[in-house]
């Protein structure tokens, strides 16, 4: 049986979604059936449940947050949380997939180079170095994972870059958008078919980097350019610094493909997943 935590998140629901179109059965938790923070709850559910695939896509993502009024349910969530299911985990012999973040690293690569999964991690917020904490719970704990990292998540199932363009679009003929953070969009349909892929397939265990593909490298002035292109909004790119935040950003958050593509799975363009995700039929 599948486990998923997290499951009405951004990711959670996509998935959810992904393997009701494939017909297969799975239990789907959220905060509301399952409080990864509390142990007991974790071991009767598991208990219940009994798990061979855990999807982990229950976490703590507001990053500026994370660094002063939800530091503590940051760790509590990221790092206790991830603990538990980990032992839990292992505990049934489970095999587990973790969803962790481009933040586990520096973001200092010059651009035009990328982060490969054996690079040393040096997390620079809360957030990072919560979800690095995790990372290394998970290897410490589960017998059998997959920890995939991702970045600039969006999709059709909660709050995005893609949709604050759009609402700003509303109201607004002239935007600005930093064009010196460099990464690449992740569709989340795309990456939860990548979490089915590994585990159907039993790839190798380890670590991934998983966002969609780009032939040439991207800002999120590029993005939002995309983003807005079929409306009469201009953009205009300015640098990091007209948007001052409590959380560093990675100023390169550009991942290697290369171990996601060695396993077979096509990873479509940003374009091309923008394209669909704007077709996506939402389940009633």
């Amino acid at each position: 049986m599948i486990l998923i935590t997290g499951a009405n998140g951004q990711l959670g629901t996509e998935l959810r979604y992904l393997l009701d179109e494939r017909d297969v059965d799975y239990v789907a938790t959220d905060v509301a059936q399952l409080d990864i923070t509390n142990t007991e709850q974790v071991n009767k559910v598991f208990a219940e449940v009994k798990p061979t695939l855990v999807y982990h896509c229950a976490a703590y993502t507001a990053v500026d947050k994370a660094e002063d009024e939800g530091k503590e349910l940051d760790y509590a969530i990221n790092v206790t949380g991830t603990e538990n299911i980990a032992k839990a985990a292992a505990a049934h012999d489970a095999t587990l997939v973790y969803i962790s973040t481009d933040y586990v690293f520096d973001g200092q690569k010059p651009v035009g180079e990328e982060w490969e999964v054996d690079d040393v991690p040096d997390p620079q917020t809360e957030y990072g170095r919560t979800k690095r904490l995790g990372e290394e719970l998970v290897e410490k704990y589960a017998k059998k994972f997959y920890i995939i990292r991702t970045a600039w998540v969006f999709g059709n199932y909660g709050a995005n870059f893609v949709f604050t363009m759009q609402k700003l679009a509303e109201s607004h003929d002239r935007l600005t958008v930093v064009n010196d953070q460099h990464g690449r969009p992740t569709w989340t349909r795309t990456l939860a078919e990548f979490m089915a892929h590994l585990t159907d397939n039993r790839k190798d265990f380890g670590y991934y980097h998983l966002s969609n593909d780009a032939t040439e490298d991207v800002t999120w002035y590029d993005f939002a350019v995309e983003i807005l292109k079929d409306t009469n909004v201009s953009v205009k790119p300015v640098d990091s610094s007209q948007f001052p935040a409590k959380a560093k950003r990675p100023l390169n958050s550009t991942m290697s493909l290369t171990k996601a593509k060695a396993t077979g799975f096509v990873i479509p363009t940003w374009q091309d997943a923008l394209k669909e995700f704007y077709h996506q039929e939402k389940p009633e």
